[in-house]
């Protein structure tokens, strides 16, 4: 499917390795199971991809366009770039990049940087209030270009720190979903990436030599409750390999009875029988039983 020589311009120039085949193979691959797994395809939709120049979002339009250019991603993109006014922002980067490509693309201008330096006292972080800005510019770009889904670069890492943040400081199971339906319920917002580790993100946009732009609002912060947890999760990774892979699978493998949350699990229709009283049935109609 993979023929090295028959490639999109985005992967022009990539490594003639055994190495990058199997990569970026992978990456296709744990794309298109995302993609299938929770059902992001719908007839006719039109996709809203985020590029902001980092690691993540070259790997995840590459990855689309590919898909798409196979015929394996039957959805219009259209790559789209938020340029929230970071002082010393490469204005010029992404427009020529996505030009040269011969990628669809919209670039938007929105100053949402003085907005949250204005807004948030000093030494206090950014993320939150930059991401419901840019969220709310998103989804407003996605309706007036007629898409019907918001595709953001997010990784199997990512969801996974999302998932301690919340236990951490907000107390509760959640992360980020592959799939989402916003609030005003006429866009979805996907993650295709879900099953794609950051390493791998990494070591694709590295070996592509894609044209990276930091992050010089959040990413510029020190001592961010996300980056304490990836530092937490790094360590876990170095003691055990494959630690990271076992914890995301378990976010696929919830067993509500054996949590604590009586809004997801009956516990009073649990009933308790003698040893005289005869087995259950096969059908047990809507009495849950202990797992």
């Amino acid at each position: 499917m993979l023929d090295h020589d028959d490639i999109h311009p985005l992967f022009h120039g990539a490594p003639d390795s055994t190495e990058f085949r199997k990569l970026r193979k992978r990456l296709v691959r744990l794309t298109r199971e995302a993609i299938e797994t929770y059902a992001m395809v719908e007839p006719g939709a039109r996709w809203l991809v985020c590029l902001s120049g980092g690691k993540d979002s070259y790997t995840l339009l590459a990855v689309l366009t590919e898909l798409q250019w196979r015929g394996l991603l039957p959805v219009d993109i259209l790559a789209c770039n938020l340029d929230q006014g970071q002082p010393g922002f490469p204005a010029t980067v992404l427009p020529e990049f996505l030009a040269r490509m011969g990628v669809p693309h919209r670039i938007e201008y929105q100053d949402t940087y003085s907005i949250v330096t204005d807004k948030i006292p000093a030494g206090r972080t950014y993320c939150a209030l930059c991401s419901r800005l840019r969220r709310g510019h998103l989804y407003r770009i996605a309706r007036e270009e007629g898409c019907s889904a918001v595709v953001l670069g997010h990784h199997r890492d990512d969801i996974l720190e999302t998932f301690f943040m919340n236990l951490f400081h907000g107390g509760r199971l959640a992360t980020m979903p592959p799939k989402l339906l916003n609030e005003e319920g006429d866009l979805h917002v996907l993650r295709p990436l879900a099953f794609v580790a950051e390493e791998d993100c990494a070591r694709f946009a590295r070996a592509m030599n894609y044209p990276i732009i930091p992050c010089d609002l959040c990413g510029s912060q020190e001592g961010l409750q996300r980056m304490q947890v990836k530092a937490i999760l790094d360590g876990w990774e170095r003691n055990a390999p494959g630690r990271r892979q076992v914890m995301f699978r378990a976010l696929m493998n919830a067993r509500p009875s054996h949590l604590l949350d009586p809004s997801l699990f009956d516990f009073a229709a649990l009933e308790r029988r003698s040893k005289t009283d005869e087995p259950p049935a096969a059908d047990t109609g809507d009495v849950p039983l202990l797992r």
